[in-house]
């Protein structure tokens, strides 16, 4: 993520603000399907359907405002707010319907859909990503993984064989994906991605350290693992340095 992007989803954390607790009807599941949501907001509800899974997988039908909050490290007010980006208000004593919220924030992410993943780049971090279990339970499933390096080409992860970058569009098209990861170094990154859009898709997480261009339809995630230690670093220091402060403070 770059700076100004961080910048961004940190001015949108802060302005996020609850508004009334009045309870209201909940709609139908879906309802905030193809509704605008912040980023912030965005962001908070795949950690509330994480929190909702395992609620689900430990038989918890039920959940008051404050348990989810809890569970998902927010408060309960901000909590409201962003579930009501759903229409989802739950019902006041009862809390929500734990299955029924998890089917209306999976609509709202677009994870009744299908969603098929190829990966570009079969280094460590493309094989880890192909190999990663959790995508499955989650909407997403692989099938497809490419690299430039005849030494790996044909080789297996999992149940996948790795294709040569050469027939990208080809196996794109047999494969019908319509999603795609980029693990590549940033010298070729802008050229597959041009090549990514050509064929049709859409949706790209880039880990390749590179600005990349693409047209307005087109959306790209960038995930830039040395800014967020950076941005860790930042905190680390700033608690460090009040962790002194309060010790000469005490000394005195």
């Amino acid at each position: 993520m770059a700076p100004e992007e961080v910048r961004s989803e940190r001015a949108a954390l802060e302005r996020d603000t609850a508004n009334s607790d009045q309870p209201a009807p909940t709609p139908s599941a879906g309802a905030g399907a193809g509704r605008h949501i912040p980023p912030a907001s965005l962001a908070r509800l795949t950690i509330y359907l994480r929190a909702l899974s395992a609620m689900l997988a430990d038989g918890i039908e039920r959940v008051s405002s404050e348990e989810l909050a809890e569970a998902a490290g927010v408060n309960s007010p901000k909590l409201r707010k962003d579930l009501s980006y759903l229409g989802s208000y739950g019902t006041r004593g009862v809390g929500y319907d734990v299955p029924y919220l998890s089917g209306q924030i999976s609509a709202a992410l677009g994870l009744t859909l299908n969603w098929r993943v190829a990966i570009v780049g079969a280094g460590n971090l493309g094989r880890a990503l192909a190999g990663y279990p959790g995508f499955g339970s989650r909407g997403f499933e692989v099938v497809a993984l490419f690299d430039a390096d005849p030494m790996v080409i044909g080789q297996e992860v999992g149940w996948l064989r790795i294709s040569p970058v050469d027939s990208l569009e080809a196996v794109l098209a047999k494969t019908g994906a319509n999603m795609a990861v980029l693990s590549v170094p940033a010298e070729v990154a802008q050229d597959l991605c041009d090549r990514l859009v050509e064929s049709g898709i859409t949706s790209i997480l880039s880990f390749a350290p590179v600005v990349l261009q693409a047209p307005e339809h087109v959306q790209i995630r960038k995930v830039d693992m040395a800014t967020e230690l950076q941005i860790l670093a930042y905190h680390a220091q700033r608690s460090q340095v009040s962790q002194i402060a309060a010790r000469a403070r005490l000394a005195r």
